[in-house]
């Protein structure tokens, strides 16, 4: 910590503000808890005397708050603030930040409690402390499992360091959210000023040469290898260096459903699709790049090819049970090692080389040819397939330079291969549990604000958002989304499973399938028109290609856009 001269009245709010300057963050995202009016003191202070200070942004909903520091993160990955309250805000948003451990986001999520309950000197923390709001053992000890690293800051003199360590921890890998608990009366003790050093930008590991080369010549001598990726585009740089790499020793890329971004672009002649089945036993060597589980079930072994992991952390500590088959790690940053490989791929077997050119090129125009009758054959049908809203947007979004943030189920699926996005940071899959994905949106927005955001969502999972929260958030803030609702009336994922678990069982008998219906909900459209938005239902083919025009140019006018379309399975 350095020296600073003091500021008459300053205290533990201020100390967190400038630490989160310190950090980089640009933005505070609260949603309000009452142990933040030292923040919000510190605040109103600095923009009165026109200090710097991150922006702050008023949030109704812990979701919100934290899928919206998820979403701005993945686009610009660097750690942001996150303010919580208490212990019970922590458990409103716990799911939001486990979403953001998964995602790989770097945040620092702060909550409260107190440690006086009105027995000690100070100013009094309220009752409700004592009543209602104190867990035992702390609220870091409840974060604890859901987050990277979680503590609690137990005095103001360390506190801005706490929060520079918290910030650090958070934006290395694997990257995720990192918390920590600041009392109230930490908050409220008198601060001498002292300030944390800025964070700067974590250093990379590399693979060394003798670690490569060997990779090289595994590559070098097989005849049919493959890459699977589940994250790559996650990393910075990293969807370019995929490309590169699979261009310079021409292999196929496959992005497995497991796949939660936008790795390698779908049009793309190397790109080999979904499926890593038929690779199982027909490749000799798989390339494993940023990926937590390529496998399923974790038993089911490549018959003969040898396994290469290429991540900077192969071995993710919050996931329970990760089966990988590696014969050979490369751990070092994924971009650079990629760009590695690819400067390596001399010598070729030409041979070899173009009998795997012929087979992809085989395999990609058979998935060409497969997505044209699938479109051909929704557009002839009899109200709204899935495939149409997909191909639809794609033909809509067509060089507008567009994202898209999938909160679907069981349309995923089919958004993926036919939305055919191309581009680097253009598709992201909400993960960690449904529920988040219009504040999830709504960050990519605040990220990318020239970029047109589309959301597509089910019924179902739009139900599970806290869309009231939502719509004020993207009307506070300016911050248009277009959300296309792939509405089937059903808890489809639901059914199925019941139908696949008992298919002759007594609710295939009766029809009685509890737990799945939708067909109650009203319009999910309506619930925006209070904010003054431009809300549509669509139920017949020919009404979906206008209605969404017209959403993407209210959206362009400033204004969210609901489409709420009633698909037919």
């Amino acid at each position: 910590m350095t020296d600073s001269t003091n500021t008459p009245g300053a205290d533990g709010g201020d100390a967190l503000v400038t630490a989160f300057n310190a950090v980089g963050a640009d933005y505070i995202f609260c949603s309000s808890g009452s142990e933040w009016a030292p923040v919000w003191e510190s605040l109103a202070r600095r923009h009165r005397d026109g200090l710097p200070c991150p922006q702050y942004l008023d949030l109704t909903h812990e979701t919100v708050a934290v899928g919206m520091a998820t979403g701005y993160g993945l686009v610009k990955r660097r750690p942001q603030g996150v303010l919580l309250h208490a212990a019970p805000g922590l458990l409103q948003g716990s799911m939001a930040v486990h979403g953001a451990l998964l995602a790989g986001v770097p945040m620092v999520v702060s909550s409260s409690e107190s440690t006086t309950y009105g027995d000690g000197p100070g100013q009094d923390p309220g009752g409700q402390w004592y009543r209602n709001l104190s867990i035992v053992g702390g609220p870091h000890q409840i974060a604890q499992p859901f987050t990277k690293w979680s503590n609690e800051a137990a005095s103001v003199h360390t506190l801005p360091t706490m929060v520079t360590r918290a910030a650090e921890l958070a934006w290395r890998a694997p990257a995720g959210p990192a918390y920590l608990n600041v009392p109230l009366e930490i908050l409220l003790e008198e601060w001498d000023g002292r300030e944390a050093k800025p964070v700067v930008a974590p250093g990379s590991t590399h693979s060394s040469p003798e670690e490569v080369d060997p990779v090289a010549q595994l590559i070098r001598e097989a005849t049919n290898p493959v890459i699977v990726t589940e994250t790559a585009g996650r990393e910075a740089g990293g969807f370019e260096a995929l490309v590169a790499f699979a261009e310079a020793w021409n292999i196929p890329v496959v992005e497995p459903d497991s796949a939660v971004c936008g790795n390698f672009p779908r049009t793309h002649p190397l790109h080999a699709g979904s499926d890593i089945g038929p690779w199982m036993d027909e490749a000799d060597l798989i390339l494993l790049v940023n990926c937590r589980a390529p496998f399923y079930p974790p038993s089911r072994r490549p018959s003969k090819a040898t396994v290469v992991v290429i991540d900077e952390v192969p071995q993710r500590p919050h996931v329970v049970y990760q089966v990988l088959f590696a014969d050979t790690y490369l751990e070092g940053n994924v971009a650079n090692t990629l760009r590695q490989l690819a400067k390596r791929a001399k010598d070729l077997d030409e041979t070899a080389v173009a009998r795997r050119r012929a087979a992809q090129e085989t395999r990609f125009a058979a998935e060409r040819t497969a997505i044209t009758q699938a479109e051909t054959k929704a557009e002839g049908a009899e109200g709204i397939d899935p495939v149409l809203v997909a191909a639809t947007l794609r033909k809509l979004l067509d060089g507008r330079d567009g994202i898209v943030v999938d909160e679907t189920i069981t349309h995923s699926r089919v958004v993926k291969r036919h939305l055919q996005t191309a581009d680097p940071d253009s598709y992201f899959y909400v993960q960690g549990g449904l529920g988040q994905g219009i504040a999830v949106a709504l960050g990519v927005k605040l990220a990318a604000q020239e970029r047109p955001v589309v959301l597509t969502i089910g019924d179902g999972a739009f139900t599970y958002n806290p869309v009231i929260p939502s719509y004020d958030a993207s009307n506070a803030y300016e911050l248009p989304l277009l959300i296309v609702v792939f509405n089937n009336r059903v808890y489809k994922s639901m059914n199925m499973n019941h139908r696949r678990f008992y298919p002759e069982g007594a609710a295939a008998d009766t029809g009685e399938w509890l737990g799945t219906d939708l067909h109650r909900l009203p319009r999910l459209a309506a619930f925006a028109e209070p904010f003054g938005m431009h809300t549509e239902t669509v139920d017949v083919p020919e009404a979906l290609a206008p209605a969404l025009e017209r959403a993407l140019k209210a959206v362009a006018e400033g204004t969210t856009a609901v489409v709420d379309v009633l698909v037919t399975r």
